[in-house]
Parts: structure tokens; sequence; C-alpha cells
């Protein structure tokens, strides 16, 4: 049908760029997923979600938490989270994305200047798009940028509140951001940080409370921590001053009007905390797998290191990245081609995600076969 033949152009032009996208069901050994700490299938949550529901917690909370979807489970979790994280109050969303999204068109105000890592989260761009504030980025992890950004702003005029948004751990390189050197900055200009730790929570940090524990508590930080990667089950948690949680309660669109995260939900993120900080050697044997992977990926990375558990095989062509996951998946080896927009043009690579949910040896595994393959390639 005609009305349809924008939609139809559009997903050809990806198709021929080797860029279209599609659902996959897991398949194969996990090198793929955020499950860092293998916590999303585990026996531990599921034995507390069966006597969660024994014992009443609903599955659903039937309402937006200012119109009867407010449960003890959530005002628990966000007690704890803040006593927990060391923050004044902490405020719980169904997602990360939902909380990037309420976050960045809420607090900063008009004339207010956001600048923000230019790597950071689609989530965090689609908030800045709803808000009203002055938007400009920074190149990545570049202090001297960021600072010339501030700098500029001022001199021509504004006066607004500075905010600071950055990732503690960028989901495709793997690199870490120097979060000393941002909230040393952050003081020299009176701006708040606020700090994505989506992929470092429960990995990193005393008792997995993230990278950002190293700066201690801290009125002009916001940290935003995801409940759905290492944490093994979903949601977003905010850690902030106390009167910018009551600042959401009242302007936040993406709070006020969705329906409230299951209660449930709310329990199990409450138990993974407690799990990891009473369990360390989680995350201990996470970061023995990073340093196992690190030496068996090393020729293919040629020297980059990322000490994370997210380790990128850059390829270049979107296609070819494609393929060489297709043969990998075809092994039983569960990879993904990441592609542009998600990452810069020319950079499209394989995403190897290292888990618990995997063995050394199936680590060594892949890596021999990809070695192989990529030396096959060469001889071509």
């Amino acid at each position: 049908m005609r009305r349809f033949e924008p939609f139809h152009e559009q997903l050809a032009i990806l198709d021929q760029a080797g860029r279209k996208r599609k659902l996959m069901r897991p398949r194969g050994r996990d090198f793929s997923s955020n499950d860092y700490l293998g916590l999303a299938r585990s026996e531990y949550l599921k034995t507390i979600s069966h006597a969660a529901i024994q014992n009443g917690i609903p599955h659903g909370s039937g309402g937006s938490r200012l119109l009867g979807g407010n449960h003890d489970e959530h005002e628990h979790l966000e007690t704890f989270a803040a006593e927990h994280y060391g923050a004044q109050a902490a405020l719980f969303f169904s997602s990360g994305y939902s909380a990037n999204l309420a976050l960045f068109s809420t607090l900063p105000q008009r004339n207010d200047l956001v600048v923000y890592d230019a790597w950071v989260h689609a989530s965090t761009h689609d908030g800045m798009k709803l808000g009203r504030a002055i938007c400009q980025p920074f190149e990545h992890n570049d202090l001297e940028s960021l600072t010339n950004r501030i700098t500029s702003y001022r001199q021509n005029g504004g006066t607004g509140t500075i905010w600071i948004a950055v990732e503690s751990l960028y989901s495709m390189d793997g690199d870490q951001a120097p979060l000393a050197e941002l909230a040393a900055l952050a003081d020299r200009h009176d701006a708040i940080l606020i700090i994505d730790e989506a992929h470092a929570v429960g990995i990193f940090g005393a008792d997995g409370k993230g990278l950002s524990a190293q700066l201690g508590q801290r009125d002009n930080m916001i940290i935003l921590r995801t409940c759905g990667k290492a944490l093994g089950v979903e949601g977003g948690l905010i850690t902030m001053a106390a009167v910018l949680r009551d600042f959401f309660i009242n302007r936040a669109r993406a709070f006020i009007f969705s329906t409230a995260p299951s209660p449930l939900t709310a329990h199990l993120v409450r138990k993974a905390i407690v799990h990891i900080a009473e369990n360390s050697d989680l995350p201990r044997q996470l970061h023995g797998h990073i340093a196992f992977a690190e030496q068996q990926f090393s020729e293919l990375r040629d020297g980059l290191e990322s000490k994370s558990q997210i380790l990128p095989i850059l390829i270049g062509n979107d296609r070819k990245a494609v393929t060489l996951a297709e043969r990998l998946q075809s092994q039983d080896f569960d990879v993904r081609a990441i592609r542009p927009p998600t990452v810069p043009a020319g950079t499209a690579r394989l995403r190897i995600s290292l888990t618990l949910n995997v063995s050394r040896d199936e680590i060594a595994a892949l890596a021999q076969l990809l070695t192989m393959i990529r030396k096959e390639e060469q001889t071509i």
C-alpha cells in the first residue's frame, strides 16, 4: 500500500547499508547480554520471587505512584537505596531509560547548561530533547573540552546552573570516565555532576556500589543505577538530594504519568543489591573473567585494554561485522554486531560482553574461534 512506501524505502536503505536491525532470541553461550553476574536467571532470585508472591507482594502496581500505585516495597527500596548508596533520597523508575528521560527533561531549567560527554546513552539525548536547557557535547572523556564549554557559556553571559552528564563506564568501548577529575571540575564551577552507573553498579566499588563510590557523599552529584544489568532485575534508581526527589514527584512527566514499577520488582531489586553486597565473590569472579579475557583477546584488540566486562572488537565495515557475528552464532556463541548509529560511522564492532553465565574455557574457545576466522580473512 502506498501509505507504507516511505517505511519500506527507509528499511531498504538500512538493509542495503548492513544496518537493518531484527529481533533475535538469545541462543548459544552468552556473550551478548548485560546479565554480568548471572543473576537474571539465578536460583537465588527465583526463590526470592516465589516467596514474595506467596507472601502477598503483588506482581502489578495497578496505577501510577500518585494514583494508587504506590506500595510499601517501592518505599522500602528507595529508603534502603538512599542509605546504602550514601544519598539523601532515591526514586525508583521502571527502567534506566525512563529514569534518564525524566531526569534530563525535568531538572535542568530554561537557560541552564547541560554539557554532556559525546558518548552518553540515547536515553540522555532523548531526555535533553524534551527539556528546556541549553545542551552542548564535549569530546569523550576530554576535561579540556568540557572546561572550554563551561567557560564559553559563562563568558557569553550564561548565569544558569551547569549540569555535567557522563557515564562511569561506557557500554560500547568499556572505558571509564575520570570521575575524580570530573567531580573536582564540578566543584570549581559550582556544577552538578550526573553519573550514569548502568554498566558499573554491582561490579565495581565497595559492595558493588559502582565507580562513583570513590567520590563519597556529595550534594552536587546525581547518580543513576540501572537494575536490569548486573542486578539481574529491571528498573532504574536515581539517588540525589531530597529536594530533587520532591521536584521529580511534582514535575517529572515520565514519573507522574507512568504506571508504577511492579512492587515485586522493587522487592527483587532490594534483595539483589543486598545479595551482591553480601557475596563479594560474585564481582570478584567477574573480574577474574575480565583479566583472563584481556589475555585471550589481546591479539584481536590491537593492544587496547578496556579493563571492564565489555570487550569491543573493532571491525569497521557494518556488513562485515554482521557476517562475523553470524559465523560466531552458528558455532553456538551469542555475539552481536553493533553498528551505527549506536556507534560512530566506520567503527562497527563485535561487542563481547563477559558474564558469569560462561566459563573461562568458553571464553578461551571464543577467542580461538574468532582468531581463526580473522586469520582466514587475511589470507583471502
